[in-house]
C-alpha cells in the first residue's frame, strides 16, 4: 500500500461509493488494496471506519501475481482529526491524506489547504 497513487493504477475504476456524507471531512485516507472482487463494499480490517471505496469496471484486470483486483478504499483511523478533533490531527494531516472532494473515479485526490491544515482556526474562539 502506498500513499503516493497514480492515476496510471486507477484506470479501471467506474464508480467512487461513499458510504457517509463527506461533506463534512477535511479528509480522508486513501489506500490501494487488492480484493477479489471489483464492486461491493470491500473487506475492512483496520482499525477505524470505511467511509468509501471504488467499484471498477467489467473489464478491470486482474493483478497478474495475486489474481486479485486492485481497487481504493478510504478510511478514517481513530485518531484521525474527525473522530478525535482536539488529537494529533487538531492541524495537519497524515501523508495519505486527501480532500474527499476532490476524489473522481480514476483520479487520485488531491491535497487542499483544508485537508492539510484542518479548519482549527475556524474552530477557534473568538478573540485568539
Amino acid at each position: 500500500m502506498s500513499s503516493m497513487l497514480r492515476d496510471s493504477q486507477l484506470t479501471g475504476e467506474r464508480e467512487v461509493v461513499w458510504l457517509e456524507e463527506i461533506g463534512t471531512l477535511d479528509y480522508v485516507r486513501q489506500a490501494l488494496d487488492k480484493v477479489n472482487t471489483r464492486r461491493g463494499k470491500p473487506r475492512y480490517e483496520r482499525d477505524g471506519r470505511l467511509v468509501g471505496y471504488t467499484n471498477l469496471g467489467p473489464h478491470a484486470d486482474r493483478d497478474e501475481d495475486s489474481g486479485l483486483f486492485a481497487r481504493r478504499t478510504f478510511f478514517l483511523l481513530p485518531h484521525d482529526r474527525p473522530n478525535d478533533p482536539s488529537g494529533p490531527y487538531q492541524v495537519g494531516a497524515p501523508g495519505e491524506a486527501i480532500d474527499p472532494r476532490t476524489i473522481e473515479p480514476g483520479r487520485v485526490g488531491i491535497k487542499t489547504p483544508r485537508s492539510q491544515r484542518g479548519c482549527a482556526e475556524e474552530r477557534a474562539p473568538a478573540g485568539r
